[in-house]
């Protein structure tokens, strides 16, 4: 019980930080119809930035700063990138957007080194939450959850009840019909981009001391971001917050389990000999497939509901 209880509630913050990260992405793709695969290199620089303003101001400034200035540069690559090719189609923008992940990563070598920076876990923060049988549940993933709901509903009654997400909303389905009304709809979707990257820079601050802040780290999380799009449905904001939930958990419980099948056989009384064909196979554990798992899924997904958990096909 103890396990499953500890494992559960750290696949829940797992699977809250996986939709901090992909809600920006989801937005992005919702609304302009542009998949960014730089997505995971802004919350890359949300870590770093983070580290650096954290070194002058302390990490409750930079957690507000970080995400604010990562939407800024979003904001200019629209403007300035995104903009000017989007008229030669979502080929442009693809490639675009691949070549700025790699534009970001060698200006983090450049900047900051290719060894990970001491960016840590705040003092404040850094205490037992409460104890669960004989295990200490830390404060901060709890904090990581908090965020990460407020984050959902804040998103959730943005874009559903108010006036800008009316706008933002209408800009995607009737743009000319929003522009005779006087709003800039270039300008909506610049915001909107901005926005999804400083959702991934508020995503980079809070897991870049949980985990590792380092030049790899959007290649380590970029993948199965996308898995999680994918299997939620395209553009479904619903659907990433659920595909999130089951990603974080199958990736949390499958590295923790150090079961293989063999060790199912033996539990019902089967048995396989050392020399036996089937023996190496079924002794491969749960634990070492576990970073296939999620793509695995993600096929799986494409085969039986190509269109994802709660994606819509478009006509």
């Amino acid at each position: 019980m103890e396990f499953f209880l500890v494992t559960l509630l750290n696949s829940l913050s797992y699977g809250l930080l996986l939709f901090m990260l992909s809600s920006g992405l989801t937005l992005i793709f919702s609304m302009m119809g542009v998949l960014n695969f730089a997505h995971a290199s802004f919350y890359m620089l949300g870590a770093y930035f983070a580290y650096q303003i954290g070194a002058y101001t302390g990490f409750w400034i930079a957690l507000f700063l970080a995400p604010l200035v990562v939407g800024v540069i979003g904001a200019f690559t629209e403007r300035f990138g995104l903009r000017a090719v989007h008229r030669f189609g979502h080929v442009a923008e693809l490639l675009f957007t691949f070549g700025l992940a790699y534009v970001i990563e060698e200006v983090v070598h450049l900047v900051w080194g290719r060894a990970p920076v001491n960016y840590r876990i705040p003092e404040r923060l850094d205490f037992t939450l409460f104890t669960l049988f004989t295990t200490q549940y830390p404060a901060y993933r709890a904090f990581m959850m908090l965020v990460s709901v407020v984050m959902l509903i804040t998103l959730y009654l943005l874009l559903t009840r108010t006036r800008v997400g009316l706008i933002v909303q209408a800009s995607l389905t009737h743009p000319s019909m929003v522009e005779a009304l006087g709003h800039n709809v270039p300008r909506v979707f610049m915001f909107v981009f901005a926005g999804g990257c400083a959702l991934a820079g508020l995503a980079g601050v809070l897991g870049g001391n949980m985990f590792i802040t380092e030049p790899g780290m959007a290649f380590a999380v970029g993948s199965i971001v996308f898995v999680v799009v994918v299997f939620g449905g395209m553009g479904s904001l619903v659907g990433a917050f659920i595909a999130s939930l089951i990603i974080g958990a199958i990736q949390t419980f499958s590295v923790a389990l150090n079961l293989s099948l063999l060790d199912f056989l033996n539990l019902f009384g089967l048995s396989i000999s050392e020399d036996s064909f089937w023996h190496s196979g079924l002794s491969i554990t749960i634990s070492q497939t576990a970073p296939v798992l999620p793509y695995l899924l993600m096929v799986l997904m494409l085969i039986v509901r190509p269109r994802g958990l709660m994606g819509n096909r478009e006509t």
